[in-house]
């Protein structure tokens, strides 16, 4: 069972799976896990950010590039400006709870595991992969071809939705 994992930790691109994976997996725990609303944004930016070293694992660059901008730049500093623009009374401070913990811990443990044997017991089948030359330009064929009516229908639905954010947001402050 060990030996499957010798051979996949032998190659640079795997180790840098596991780590991406990791840090993912953590931040996202993190992010559940922490009480303050700063630190969960900072953990949810760091989700987004190893999702998109993933992606570029993946040679997927647009997506992590997009995934880069839009997400870990864009929705963190939204999410952080909705958080210093609203009032927040005094944080509750939780009680430890560490039967609550040690439970979560053999939980996720257990769960590690299971999926652990699972895969080092699967046998993953081979084929090969016609990889396109520029990821980006055949996003943009395929977008502004085939998808064109579903993409300028996502613009108008875009727009729509921030006036509407922009008239629940001045009828709030009158």
């Amino acid at each position: 069972m060990l030996s499957n994992m010798g051979t996949f930790l032998s190659s640079g691109e795997n180790i840098a799976f596991f780590v991406f994976a990791l840090m993912a997996i953590g931040g996202a725990i993190f992010m559940l896990s922490f009480t303050k609303v700063v630190h969960m944004v900072v953990a949810i930016a760091m989700t987004f950010i190893s999702m998109a070293g993933l992606y570029v694992i993946l040679n997927a660059e647009f997506v992590a590039f997009v995934q880069v901008l839009i997400y870990a730049g864009a929705i963190s500093i939204l999410m952080i400006f909705g958080i210093m623009m609203t009032k927040h009374q005094g944080e509750e401070i939780e009680p430890k709870r560490p039967v609550y913990n040690t439970l979560l811990f053999i939980g996720a443990a257990g769960l590690f595991g299971v999926l652990f044997y699972a895969i080092q017991n699967t046998t993953m089948p081979t084929g090969e992969f016609n990889e396109a030359a520029d990821n980006t330009m055949e996003i943009g064929k395929l977008l502004f071809t085939k998808h064109v009516i579903p993409f300028e229908i996502m613009s108008v639905l875009l727009t729509v939705s921030f006036i509407g954010a922009i008239v629940v947001a001045k009828r709030e402050e009158d």
